[in-house]
């Protein structure tokens, strides 16, 4: 195995698919994300977008769960695309306490323009793989992220 660890088998076959893994999705979500700066985008705002878009209104907390951020990242995110002109909040008709976030007419426009492109680059970042290899990859992803460690119990330093 390609690291120094010297630690034993299982924790250098971890250690080594872990800092493949995290290569792996640096370089595949610059490939990606960059680009969406030429929208005026990051991929936080581009997250936001395409959820509501694709879900309809959603409130902050929807969003931060969609799109794997913290409230407090989110309500940042919603500032920006507000004062954009992009999102708009409102209350919940039916229960007041709730802020819903709605694409206005220009985040519409926006995500369907950018949105294609998007998706033809994560094509393209996917291209080195065979077909089967991709959904054996989004199978083990999904198994990985849902996963509950093993034990509980910190390894010591």
């Amino acid at each position: 195995m390609p690291n120094r660890h010297r630690g034993n088998p299982t924790e250098r076959r971890a250690l080594d698919a872990y800092v493949k893994l995290s290569r792996a999705l640096a370089t595949v979500d610059a490939r990606i994300h960059r680009p969406l700066a030429a929208e005026g985008l990051t991929a936080s705002r581009f997250g936001v977008l395409e959820a509501l878009w694709h879900l309809g209104p959603l409130n902050q907390r929807e969003l931060g769960r969609k799109i794997l951020k913290s409230s407090g990242n989110v309500t940042v995110v919603i500032d920006h695309l507000e004062r954009d002109g992009l999102v708009a909040r409102g209350r919940d008709p039916d229960d007041r306490r709730n802020v819903v976030v709605t694409l206005t007419d220009a985040g519409r426009a926006r995500i369907e323009r950018a949105f294609p492109a998007h998706v033809r680059r994560i094509v393209d970042a996917f291209s080195a793989l065979d077909p089967d290899d991709v959904v054996r990859l989004a199978e083990l992803a999904k198994r990985l992220g849902t996963a509950r460690p093993a034990t509980h119990q910190e390894v010591p330093a």
